[in-house]
């Protein structure tokens, strides 16, 4: 899946605003403005995309959400909907993006909207279930893992694609 292919599914699922969609991205630290959003969120003329190509270059289609974007967008829906968190002593002020150590985004997605929409692990399994798609709680565990964990397993298109479905089922359905 395509980032802008989550920004549009996740907009929709969770009814978001385009003013909310720039704020959302104030709080994640990237400065947006509405018709960069609205550029983001229309679909190319033409459905050939370069699977490589995560940078931000503007053409005549619009602005291309890179991975650092699409996570500070989950970042600041997170601050967005559960309020900013304060620096915990010994912790470092803010920290790097996690997509640039080889992640899956699919991974980080599912793991922020977590964050995001305190759901519990039965309630993720739940909104897949919603979709058509069964997850034993143990596979749900290995994808939310860390990238070294011998039980790490990285999230595919498939269950992306079908919990932003089941979303948009339990929000807007």
């Amino acid at each position: 899946m395509h980032n802008h292919d989550i920004l549009i599914r996740l907009r929709y699922a969770l009814d978001i605003k385009n003013k909310d969609m720039v704020e959302i991205f104030k709080l994640g630290d990237i400065e947006v403005t509405r018709e960069e959003v609205m550029q983001m969120l229309t679909k190319p003329k033409d459905d050939y995309y370069d699977e490589y190509d995560d940078g931000m270059d503007e053409d005549e289609d619009g602005v291309n959400c890179n991975n650092m974007m699409l996570e500070s967008f989950l970042n600041g829906l997170i601050i967005f909907k559960r309020g900013r968190q304060g620096p915990k002593p010994g912790q470092p002020q803010s920290q790097a993006p996690d997509v640039k150590i080889k992640e899956s985004v699919n991974n980080i997605l599912l793991k922020k909207l977590k964050i995001a929409l305190t759901l519990t692990s039965e309630d993720m399994i739940d909104i897949l279930d919603e979709a058509g798609v069964m997850i034993t709680k143990g596979e749900l565990s290995a994808i939310l893992r860390k990238v070294g964990h011998r039980n790490y397993k990285e999230c595919g298109d498939r269950y992306a694609r079908n919990f932003l479905k089941g979303l948009t089922l339990r929000y807007r359905g």
